[in-house]
């Protein structure tokens, strides 16, 4: 029989072009799981198959585990003051072995063992297929659609499957068995039967890679996409950076009539794709990823990482785009809050500005409106500018001696430093709730208690537009904060 049995594993090693101790493996798998049947509990078992004669062992085991874990499966643990009873030198993470009884080959049950082996014979080649598939370091897979799975698109290439989740698909895009597909690899995640490559033709590393295989200068180095931002079968965005003087980075990504781009365009149904020239000026990169809007004036708040572009009215449409998409594009390009306005807006929002800064100065420096006003007109906006700019700068106020600016520079320390107490006081009123609230920063719990909301109910309270006031968080943010604080509201109501 054991010669029989290694003629089998011959067979199958050959027939399923897999490796012999992956066949022998499944074959003492198949013995192993027979074994655990014949005790209580959930028992492990070990089978051996010696790959020259054929002959086997079978071996009951336990694993050794820390004195204080204590036993979660007395069937199959021992503690490690009980295994050195028996073998003095093992170590936590070894196994105890007992040799038991051999099931016989005959005795299994022929349908058991033949799913088993065929099952990891199944595994064995599926894992060979996708490493030698992996090896090849393609990023972009080309297949045919095979059938449909729960709303997702299964693609075959080869004998290697993809799984396009339909939330992956470009909207509006309608894939049909048959048809050829391209996607962008994205993971693969082994545990997932059948179609374990994860694939996306919506992502923006989709695009960058289709222009990768377009525009040969990318590969060589001479260009590079710096960022991309997508609205999936409707319109784009890239930043390209040209890193030769002589290539002309939108030029060249555009191509001979537009073929290059083009080309992408249509395997991506159509989705129109604007070119923009890269800058490490934020200011600049924001007004080339509007395009083809016009930009009169741009204000950048490095603090809240937001900028204030202002337009004609004539652009003012152009730079919001329709539904948004324009600006909404931009600023995923660039990775700053765009605030688009016009004219009129502009100068109303400079002016609530200045009436705030206005109202600081002369409450908090105890200065008139006169002097308030120089300041404003000179660029200062807050306590910490007057406190800390360098002194040369404040003395070339031609309107200010030093004796002035002196005094204005203490007031401004003193009135920062009574805040600062002030804050920590308001701070320290904060209930533990609030602080144990998953998700909260020590910034954030003081920006909360400024605006006065000290306990777990105040926030829950919150409009998610006050708390975006408070806070400076994006509305997703604050919506997910605000969540969080009323949980508990919901979990009392049930029960």
């Amino acid at each position: 029989m054991n010669r029989e049995l290694l003629m089998l594993v011959e067979a199958i090693s050959r027939e399923k072009n897999v490796e012999r101790d992956v066949v022998l493996g499944a074959v003492e798998s198949a013995l192993a799981q027979a074994t655990k049947k014949l005790y209580p509990g959930e028992v492990d078992i070990r089978v051996s198959i010696d790959r020259d004669s054929g002959n086997y062992e079978t071996f009951r085991r336990w694993l050794v585990v820390p004195d204080d874990a204590g036993l979660q499966n007395p069937d199959a643990e021992e503690l490690l003051m009980d295994a050195r009873e028996r073998v003095p030198e093992i170590e936590v993470g070894e196994y105890i072995e007992e040799g038991v009884e051999s099931v016989p080959i005959g005795r299994i049950g022929a349908m058991a063992a033949k799913q088993v082996i065929l099952q990891k014979i199944r595994d064995a080649e599926r894992e060979m297929l996708l490493n030698d598939f992996m090896s090849r370091g393609e990023k972009i897979f080309t297949g045919t659609v095979k059938r449909m799975d729960k709303g997702d698109i299964i693609v075959e290439s080869g004998r290697v499957e993809g799984r396009l989740r339909r939330s992956e698909m470009i909207p509006k895009e309608n894939l049909r068995s048959g048809d050829r597909v391209r996607a962008m690899i994205m993971e693969v995640d082994l545990t997932l039967r059948g179609a374990p490559i994860i694939l996306s033709r919506s992502a923006p590393e989709f695009m960058i890679e289709l222009f990768r295989q377009e525009v040969p200068e990318i590969e060589q180095g001479l260009l590079e996409i710096k960022s991309c931002a997508r609205d999936p079968g409707s319109r784009a965005k890239i930043a390209v950076l040209s890193h030769d003087k002589r290539v002309d980075p939108i030029g060249t990504c555009v191509g001979v009539r537009g073929t290059r781009v083009n080309a992408v365009t249509n395997e991506l149904a159509g989705e129109r794709v604007d070119i923009v020239l890269w800058s490490e000026d934020p200011a600049q990169f924001v007004i080339g990823a509007l395009a083809p809007a016009n930009v009169s004036s741009i204000v950048v708040d490095e603090e809240k990482h937001a900028m204030d572009v202002v337009v004609d009215e004539e652009n003012l449409a152009i730079a919001i785009g329709r539904g948004g998409q324009n600006v909404r594009l931009a600023s995923d390009l660039t990775g700053w809050k765009i605030n688009i306005m016009d004219a009129a807006e502009s100068a109303q929002k400079q002016a609530n500005e200045s009436d705030a800064a206005r109202r600081l100065f002369m409450e908090k420096l105890d200065v008139d409106e006169e002097i308030a006003d120089i300041l404003i007109s000179e660029g200062f906006s807050s306590l910490e500018e007057v406190a800390y700019v360098p002194l040369q700068e404040m003395l070339e106020i031609e309107a200010f001696d030093e004796d002035t600016v002196n005094e204005l520079r203490a007031r401004a320390k003193d009135a920062l430093l009574t805040m600062e107490i002030a804050r920590e006081e308001s701070v320290e009123e904060v209930s533990q709730d609030l602080r144990d609230l998953e998700g909260m920063t020590p910034d954030l719990i003081a920006k909360l208690a400024e605006g006065g909301v000290h306990t777990r109910d105040d926030l829950a309270d919150l409009a998610i537009d006050e708390l975006t006031d408070l806070t400076g968080q994006s509305a997703e943010e604050a919506k997910a904060l605000i969540m969080k604080a009323r949980e508990h509201w919901f979990a009392a109501g049930q029960e």
